[in-house]
C-alpha cells in the first residue's frame, strides 16, 4: 500500500449520486471493488465476535414499527424489569468463554434516566469491563453528562441506529425524530465512546433511502467505529410482521456500500443471520463484513448459537478479532487498551 494511501484522510463529503453510482454496480463488481478496499484496510478474514444481552426487556413507550418490544404492540415478547448485575455478569462471562470479545448489553428504554436503575447499569458497565471485553451499551438518548459517566464506568461503545433515512424515519417511528438520534451519537462522540450507528433494511424503504442512510453515516465528522446492517426479523404483533425477508443480494449491496464508504469502519453483519445459510454469509464477508452477533438470541429475536458460528468460523477459514483492537490505516494494528496489555503479560 502507498505512503498516500496510509495517510489518506478518510472522505466525509460523499455526494448521493456517487454513493448511487457504487450502490448499483453488478453486484459481482460491487462484491470485488469492495473486497479488494477491504484487504487494504482491514484484517482481512478477522471477524468481530459481539454477543447482545437484553438487560431489561419490553415496555417501551416508543411506536418503532419494527420493535417487538413496545408497550402498544401484542406481541409474544414478556417485559422484565433490569436484570440483577449478578445475571448479567454470568451472561458476559459465557460470552467471552464461548468466544465474544465485545459484550453489549440493551435497556427497552426510550431515553436513559438519572436514576438507581442507571446506577446499576454503570456498575454492570465497570464489571464487564473488568472481564477484557469491549462492553458496548444500547440505552436510548442519552445527553452529555449520562454519556461521560457511562465513559468513566469503562464503557467502549454505544449503538444508536439510525435505523433509515430521514425522508423514511416517520413511517417507522414516530415517538422521537431523526435529530434526537442524531443528538445523541454527537453527545457519545464528545464523551470519547466508540460510536455503533447503522440501521435496518426490510422496513418497506427503497433504494435511495438505503443510500440516504449510508450518506448521512459516511459524512458524519467522524465515520462510526461499528455499523450494524440488520434485516428486519419480522414479529407478529408488529405492524411489519408481513414484510417479505431481505434477499442476501439486498444485504451484500448494503455491506459492500458500506465498506467501501467507511473502509476503517467494522461493518457488522447482524439481525437476520439465522435465516441465512453459511453459503449466503459467506457472501456477506467476502463484501466487507467483519463483525457479528453471536448467541442464541439478539435482545429478543433468534440467533445463531456460539456453536454453530466456531463451525462457520473453522468451515470458512475465520479468526475472531481480539478485544480493544483498533484498525491502523495501513492494515496493521494498534492495541488501544491499558486492561488488554496487561491481559497479554
Amino acid at each position: 500500500m502507498t505512503d498516500a494511501l496510509n495517510t489518506a484522510p478518510l472522505r466525509t463529503d460523499w455526494t448521493m449520486d456517487e454513493i448511487r453510482a457504487i450502490y448499483y454496480k453488478p453486484v459481482l463488481e460491487l462484491i470485488v471493488e469492495a473486497s479488494q478496499v477491504h484487504k487494504q484496510f482491514q484484517a482481512t478474514g478477522e471477524v468481530q465476535v459481539c454477543t447482545l444481552l437484553s438487560v431489561k426487556t419490553g415496555g417501551c413507550p416508543e411506536d418503532c414499527a419494527y420493535c417487538p418490544q413496545a408497550a402498544r404492540y401484542h406481541t409474544e415478547v414478556k417485559a422484565h424489569k433490569l436484570l440483577s448485575n449478578e445475571v448479567v455478569l454470568d451472561a458476559a462471562r459465557k460470552a467471552k468463554e464461548g468466544g465474544s470479545t465485545r459484550f453489549c448489553m440493551g435497556a427497552a428504554w426510550r431515553e436513559v434516566r438519572d436514576n438507581r436503575d442507571f446506577d446499576r447499569v454503570l456498575e454492570m458497565v465497570e464489571g464487564v469491563n473488568e472481564m477484557g471485553l469491549e462492553v458496548c451499551c444500547t440505552l436510548g438518548m442519552v445527553n452529555e453528562y449520562q454519556a461521560e459517566r457511562l465513559k468513566q464506568a469503562g464503557l467502549y461503545a454505544y449503538n444508536h441506529n439510525l435505523d433509515t433515512s430521514e425522508e423514511n424515519y416517520s413511517n417507522i417511528i414516530t415517538t422521537r425524530t431523526y435529530g434526537d438520534r442524531l443528538g445523541t451519537i454527537e453527545n457519545v462522540r464528545k464523551a470519547g465512546i466508540s460510536v455503533c450507528s447503522g440501521g435496518i433494511i426490510g422496513l418497506g424503504e427503497t433504494d435511495d433511502d438505503r443510500i440516504a442512510m449510508l450518506h448521512v453515516l459516511s459524512n458524519l465528522p467522524q465515520h462510526p467505529e461499528s455499523v450494524p446492517v440488520n434485516a428486519l426479523v419480522p414479529v407478529e404483533g408488529t405492524p411489519l410482521a408481513e414484510q417479505p425477508r431481505v434477499s442476501v443480494w439486498e444485504m451484500v449491496r448494503m455491506i459492500a456500500t458500506a465498506r467501501i464508504l467507511m473502509p476503517k469502519t467494522m461493518v457488522r453483519l447482524s439481525a437476520g443471520r439465522q435465516e441465512m445459510p453459511v453459503s449466503e454469509q459467506a457472501l456477506c464477508f467476502l463484501a466487507g463484513a467483519n463483525s457479528i452477533f453471536s448467541g442464541d438470541k439478539l435482545l429478543t429475536t433468534p440467533n445463531p448459537g456460539f456453536a454453530d458460528d466456531k463451525a462457520m468460523f473453522e468451515l470458512l477459514g475465520l479468526n475472531p478479532r481480539k478485544s480493544f483492537k483498533a484498525e491502523t490505516s495501513c492494515g496493521g494494528t494498534v492495541d488501544v487498551s491499558a486492561e488488554a496489555a496487561l491481559a497479554a503479560e
